[in-house]
């Protein structure tokens, strides 16, 4: 792909890069690329969409923290259910592989900017006023407890839909507010004294801050439809908060990559349709633009189809059809140089480009299709003569195999030269973690000769070697973590970008079982 940072007028201290839709991969995948091929260019910390005060804990583990395990980082360090998503677990490994040895200037941040609310979901402010008290030494935990009350009371979605049913504008949540005040200020007093720790509570006593505001935003006396749009805009305000804050604590170590939907990140008004209403808004992006000028740059993301999602290709005639006729790999265009199009039919799973997102951006990164088992084992059918078996329970296969397909080269099937798996073999094959949601394997019959190419030591010696591979990372090639010695190598979850190497290697595997088909067939 051509260099995103050519396409640039001026080098940004803020990059945002968009995905028109969470849940494909895709977008993550090639987010971490791009991610750490920045670190070269001097990037030295990255905001996700995610809560900022949740990702204190992700970025423990980043930062080598012994207690702070991988599994506790993904499960707590994330919210809206992003910890799940397989490549974030890479982030955070290769974030922190950076780090091992190096000095404080030169490593790597994770934060999230998002406030710790959901649009119809907020907490109390209980545990992040306890958490700054106590890094404070301050004894106000009664207090807090006693004004707070039972949790369910501020959590219930209806306080969100009904104003009359919200805490937030209630005596108890007003002196809640002077108290996060208080603390705040209590904080900038003890900063020379207390500076070890002092950035992760103002982390907490900014979240007390955010949720006390959303809240106090949720009880206004308003129509229905102007105070949805006030929320959905004081979240946005809230994420532009945050990434203001986040630039200035990264100021003197380097620029910083965003990343989030676009309709957070575009440098015009956003809409939406909530409860069939028609909602329009300034962005974080937009906020955070007009505060920042050149200093923030806009990647606007753009899906063709998306197997995981059930999104089909576009019409030719829209801007993404367009932009997937050029290529049908991932690549950067000039939002400047993208034609007049149609608008895509507007679907909830993804939000299409229009005229406004490109006019506002200063890229666009086009990924024509995510991939998937469906989509990979068409390529390789579409290799001569081969054929495709699918486990189930018709073909006698085990049940934990069912859905994984195997491709030979004519009938007799007696060896794959390639399979796709999306299932563990409990005790044989686990290292792949392919339990996981929407995780699968591409595994290829590489050979002697590739496989020391790629690895750098012959399939005999895979064991002497076993450790130093991470199994379950993606879009890596690996040996293969039980066939190794029979010369196979896997992909787990390989990304639009790789499909070039794909391709290469399927083309070696195939012509492998070309060859044996070929002999046994002179042999009888």
């Amino acid at each position: 792909m051509t260099s995103f940072l050519d396409l640039l007028a001026v080098p940004p201290t803020l990059l945002a890069l968009g995905e028109p839709t969470h849940g494909e991969s895709a977008f993550l995948q090639i987010r971490n690329e791009i991610f750490m091929s920045l670190t070269e260019r001097g990037y030295r910390s990255i905001a996700l969409e995610s809560d900022r005060a949740a990702g204190l804990i992700a970025d423990g583990f980043v930062q080598g923290s012994a207690a702070v395990t991988l599994d506790r980082a993904l499960a707590e360090g994330f919210s809206h259910g992003f910890g799940t998503a397989p490549a974030n677990r890479d982030l955070l490994l290769r974030m922190r592989d950076w780090n091992a040895g190096r000095p404080a200037a030169e490593r790597l941040t994770f934060h999230g900017f998002d406030a710790p609310l959901e649009i119809d979901s907020v907490p109390s402010p209980r545990r992040y006023l306890v958490q700054v008290c106590d890094f404070l030494g301050a004894d106000r935990s009664a207090e807090i407890d006693d004004l707070v009350g039972d949790e369910s009371r501020w959590s219930e979605t209806a306080a969100i839909w009904e104003p009359g049913r919200s805490i937030g504008r209630t005596a108890d949540a007003q002196r809640l507010r002077v108290i996060a005040d208080d603390l705040l200020t209590e904080l900038y007093l003890q900063a020379p004294r207390r500076p070890d720790g002092w950035q992760a509570a103002f982390v907490q006593a900014t979240a007390a801050v955010a949720v006390l505001r959303y809240h106090a935003a949720a009880a206004a006396p308003l129509a229905q439809e102007e105070r949805i749009a006030r929320l959905v805009a004081a979240r946005d305000a809230l994420m532009a908060e945050n990434l203001l804050a986040i630039r200035a604590a990264e100021a003197h170590r380097g620029p910083t990559l965003v990343f989030a939907h676009n309709q957070h990140l575009r440098r015009d008004s956003s809409t939406m349709t909530m409860a069939g209403t028609e909602l329009s808004w300034f962005s974080a992006g937009a906020i955070v633009g007009s505060l920042l000028s050149d200093r923030y740059a806009v990647i606007a993301g753009s899906l063709g189809a998306s197997p995981a999602l059930g999104i089909d290709a576009p019409g030719p005639s829209t801007y993404e059809g367009k932009l997937q006729q050029e290529s049908p790999l991932p690549r950067y265009v000039r939002a400047s140089a993208v034609e007049h199009a149609e608008q895509r039919t507007h679907d909830y799973r993804y939000f299409p480009l229009d005229q406004a997102t490109i006019e506002h951006a200063d890229v666009v990164l086009h990924i024509p299709t995510g991939t998937g088992p469906a989509m990979l084992a068409g390529r390789i059918l579409a290799l001569p003569g081969v054929e495709q078996l699918v486990a189930s329970e018709e073909n006698g296969s085990p049940e934990g195999s069912w859905g994984d397909r195997f491709f030979f080269v004519g009938p007799d099937r007696r060896q794959p030269f390639a399979t796709i798996v999306e299932h563990d073999v409990p005790g044989f094959d686990e290292a792949s973690q392919l339990d996981r949601p929407g995780v699968f394997r591409l595994n290829l019959d590489l050979g002697r000769a590739e496989f020391e190419r790629l690895f750098g030591f012959p399939p005999k010696d895979f064991e002497q070697h076993r450790h130093t591979f991470d199994f379950a990372s993606l879009d890596t090639v690996v040996p293969h973590p039980a066939y190794a010695l029979h010369g196979f190598g896997s992909i787990v979850m390989p990304g639009p970008h790789l499909l070039p190497e794909i391709d290469r290697l399927l083309t070696i595997a195939h012509a492998r079982a070309a060859a044996r088909h070929d002999r046994a067939a002179r042999r009888h």
